[in-house]
């Protein structure tokens, strides 16, 4: 009281400084009065202090009052008769743990408004429990029911309460000691009934519980040294709880410190006995100490790399500039001018005079920009380019016919039209001293050596090679360039083809030029006029260069399966070589020659250890891959290879490796014939490349009435092409053709109405009383309905078929037409007669009826194709007549006599 009436001013007022220091005294004078048992004066006494305090607070609003109570009876210990039932608050990570300050997050409001209000009621406490693992981590709130928390709790004073201004409260809650939860006092907000629980009883002087004591003590030591973010919460400790002798609140303490689990946590607080609890914060004070180091180690990697790489920098930017200062070495920008200069000067007066100046000006421009500027790297990109290129470097031609005979033939078989249009275009290039301005257009159908033969050219010419495929390219900046204004922007294919190659004249092969694609970007078509013409490509000015380039001197090849696809004016620029596609022969000499070779090269077999006989691939020829090319069959060849090695490691694995050693000391001559040790022959095709897909060679070996076989080109090459012709109905004005189908087009269909009334007026002639055409709705379909079909060259199969059906008579076996029919009876030439040839001969057809007009393509047709095959040339429909059914004077006669022999 006399310390009170000395702290107090004369106009009765208590300052803040003076009610702080008042605090302590009486702080320290009722733990006193409890430590000599006199606990009715320290009530007493406490009793005072909250009166004289809420009539003297500053503020107005008793908090310091409140605190100031607060601290003399968390120093005497709240009675624990006196809260029997304490307000729940879930918490969601760390539990809390007797003498440790907690802030907490309360995010439900009815639990911040009941805090606020013990607060004002002076009895700021609370029970503070975790929630239990198996709640998920988006599933915890503050709305938890009593099963959701565990069991044991801590009795935890509200230091302060403070609204974050979102919607929550934050807490600070100061742990006293420990609760069991016994039941539910009310909900919402969950109160609940406890019971305060005391430590086991234990000997404070054993020497184990002293050895642990210190162990702690001396590992809280070790863990500061390594991290002293726990500092101010020790210091608090030493100053309040009296020193680090009592192991209880020593044992929290230590496992407060530590960033352990929740559950190793709750453990601790969980466990009454003192020495077992001792114990477990030791275990984790030691783990806690061994992540401390293990943070310290990474960070003094990570320091020591960090300083490594400063350190090296430093040091090479002192070299440079050392090395800059005697001379030794220049700068980058000086260094990238020298180069540049240097490749102009190695080219010397080859450089073109525009080029020339436009390389020089950049270079001027590059010395005066910063080497950091954006520009900088932009001109740099540019004179690479530049300078990069062969300008006037140039491949010396090799016009040896005999040379380029030579490597034709090594390359591919067969192809002797092509060959001899290739070795004639060499030939005209000795005479006239070069090839310029020739573009060459290599045309037919995929798998025949397009692209190949187009290489085979380069190296007899002794050209440099570059391809690059158009198909589906929409945009003519791949051709011609970007601008150099675009980010990223890149020359055109044709420059880059010049880098690429150094050569100023390499053999060019523009591949799928028949695929070529229309998009937003401009017509690559009509970009490809300049470069394919050889009076504009002499100057020819890519867009990011933007300086002339000579293209005259390149040989353009291009390869296409279509002719009708690409575009007029470009077609006009080219000269068509066509490959047709290869007999079976060609193919068995391709295959033992090349493919198969190849094929067992890439399964990784010998000659000696597997093989095909000759008739097995003559089988996968005609049963398997008839295409026009042979890109199927190296694929089958390939199939059957990798299964034979399959088959080999899984039976013989050792024995191979075996006989594999024992065979590379002794080699085989060079030339010797080998014969392998598993071969495969045609019986053993199925299990390798499955059942032949060509079961047949024809849908009819002999066609019925009303069904002719026909003769069709495709992309692929030639194929087979039956008209089947039917009635639908027959009665007085339903003639007429009723139905088309087989995916027919608008040229086919016109085709088919020219031959029903062609076959009628035939008809009228021959038989003038049969009422066929005029009485019978007709059906003419063409099978393999999923593959589009158009054209004008079925006009006289269509025609043959309607008399057939007309006549009730089969035409004659083994013979297969193809022509254009007119209106008049007039068959007209066609186009395709090498494909269609080869289709007639791969289905064993014996004659073929072709028009007069294609009497010159069928001489100019290799021997080997034309051997088996009885041509007919016709002119008019009645030629085609007689070779199908004979002739019609003799077939009139026989009518007649049948009506006579009737009568």
């Amino acid at each position: 009281r006399r310390m009170w009436r000395i702290a107090v001013r004369r106009d009765g007022t208590l300052p803040r400084h003076r009610l702080n220091h008042v605090r302590d005294i009486l702080r320290r004078s009722a733990s006193s009065q409890q430590g000599s048992g006199n606990d009715g004066a320290a009530q007493r006494l406490a009793k005072w202090w909250r009166g004289q305090a809420q009539s003297h607070d500053e503020t107005g609003d008793g908090t310091e009052g409140n605190s100031a109570h607060d601290a003399v009876v968390a120093a005497n210990g709240a009675s624990a008769v006196q809260y029997p039932r304490v307000l729940a608050v879930p918490l969601q990570r760390r539990p809390l743990l007797p003498g440790i300050l907690l802030p907490v997050n309360v995010a439900d409001a009815a639990i911040a408004e009941e805090i606020q209000a013990l607060r004002s009621q002076g009895r700021p406490y609370v029970g503070a429990f975790l929630l239990k693992e198996n709640i998920e981590e988006g599933n915890k709130t503050m709305e938890q029911a009593e099963e959701d928390m565990h069991e044991i709790g801590c009795f935890a004073q509200v230091h302060a309460a403070v609204a974050d201004g979102k919607g929550g409260t934050q807490v600070l809650l100061m742990g006293h000691r420990r609760l069991k939860r016994t039941g539910v006092g009310s909900k919402n907000p969950l109160v609940v009934d406890v019971e305060h629980l005391k430590d086991h009883s234990y000997d404070a002087s054993d020497d184990v519980i002293k050895a642990t004591v210190m162990e702690v003590v001396s590992t809280i030591k070790d863990l500061l040294q390594t991290s002293p973010l726990y500092r101010e919460q020790l210091q608090y400790f030493a100053q309040h709880s009296g020193g680090f002798h009592d192991a209880s609140k020593l044992a929290d303490l230590g496992a407060a410190l530590t960033s352990a689990k929740d559950t190793e946590l709750q453990e601790v607080l969980e466990q009454m006995d003192v020495p077992e609890r001792l114990n477990r914060t030791l275990l984790l004070l030691k783990k806690e100490l061994e992540l401390s180091k293990l943070q310290i180690d990474i960070g003094k990697k990570v320091e020591e790399k960090i300083s490594g790489d400063q350190r090296r920098y430093f040091l090479m930017e002192q070299l440079k500039n050392i090395k800059k200062e005697l001379g030794i070495e220049k700068d980058e920008k000086s260094a990238v001018v020298e180069k540049f200069r240097e490749r102009v000067k190695e080219k010397g007066d080859l450089v073109p005079k525009e080029a020339a100046e436009t390389i020089e000006e950049e270079i001027n421009k590059l010395q005066a920009l910063d080497p950091s500027s954006s520009e900088f790297n932009v001109t740099r990109n540019y004179l690479d380019w530049l300078t990069g290129l062969p300008w006037g470097v140039t491949t010396k031609e090799v016009f040896d016919i005999e040379h380029a005979r030579k490597t034709l033939d090594e390359d591919h078989y067969g192809m002797d039209d092509v060959k001899e249009r290739i070795l004639e275009f060499i030939a005209v290039g000795k005479l006239s001293g070069s090839t310029h301005g020739k573009i060459l257009l290599l045309s037919g159908p995929p798998g025949v050596g397009k692209t190949s033969i187009g290489k085979s050219i380069a190296k007899a010419l002794n050209r440099k090679y570059y391809r690059f495929s158009v198909g589906g390219l929409g945009d003519v900046a791949e051709l011609k360039g970007h601008r150099r204004t675009y980010v990223g922007a890149m020359p055109g294919k044709l420059v880059q083809c010049f880098k690429s190659t150094q050569s100023c004249n390499p053999l060019v092969l523009i591949d799928e030029i028949d695929k070529l694609g229309r998009g937003h970007s401009g017509d690559p078509a009509s970009a490809l006029l300049e470069i394919l013409d050889p009076e504009q490509n002499a100057t020819f000015m890519d867009h990011y260069l933007d300086v002339p380039m000579d293209l005259s001197k390149v040989l353009f090849v291009c390869t296409a399966n279509m002719l009708e696809t690409i575009p007029g004016p470009l077609y006009d620029r080219m000269e068509n070589i066509r490959l047709s596609g290869y007999i079976a022969e060609e193919k068995f000499q391709i295959a033992r020659r090349y493919l198969d070779p190849q094929a067992r090269d890439a399964a990784g077999l010998r000659p000696e250890e597997a093989g095909l006989t000759d008739s097995a691939i003559r089988v996968l020829i005609d049963d398997y891959a008839r295409e026009a090319g042979v890109r199927n069959l190296k694929k089958l060849l390939e199939r059957v290879y990798r299964k034979l090695a399959l088959k080999l490691v899984q039976v013989e694995g050792k024995e191979l490796e075996q006989a594999r050693k024992e065979g590379s000391a002794a080699p085989n001559p060079e030339g010797a014939v080998v014969q392998a040790k598993h071969m495969v022959t045609e019986t053993d095709l199925e299990e390798y490349v499955g059942p032949p897909v060509f079961a047949a060679d024809r849908l009819y070996e002999e066609p019925p009435t009303g069904v002719i076989t026909g003769l069709a080109w495709t992309s692929m090459g030639g194929s087979v092409l039956y008209i089947e012709a039917g009635v639908l109905e027959q009665g007085e004005g339903k003639g007429g053709i009723r139905s088309l189908t087989g995916q027919l087009g608008e040229v086919m269909r016109e085709s088919a109405s020219i031959a029903h009334s062609c076959a009628r007026s035939v008809l009228s002639k021959i038989q003038p009383d049969n009422r066929f055409f005029s009485e019978s709705a007709l059906h003419i379909h063409v099978p393999a309905g999923a593959t589009p079909k158009d054209g004008p060259s079925a006009g006289i199969t269509i025609a043959t078929a309607l008399l057939s059906l007309a006549m009730e008579k089969p035409a004659k076996k083994g013979i297969a037409m193809t022509g254009e029919l007119s209106l008049t009876g007039r068959v007209l030439p066609i186009g395709g007669i090498k494909e269609k040839a080869i289709a007639a001969k791969r289905a064993k057809i014996k004659e073929i009826i072709l028009p007069e007009g294609n009497r010159r393509d069928w001489k100019e047709l290799p021997q080997e194709v034309k051997d088996g095959l009885d041509a007919h040339f016709v002119k008019v429909y009645d030629e085609v007549f007689e070779a199908c059914f004979g002739n019609p004077a003799q077939i009139k006669w026989q009518e007649q006599e049948e009506k006579a022999s009737v009568v």
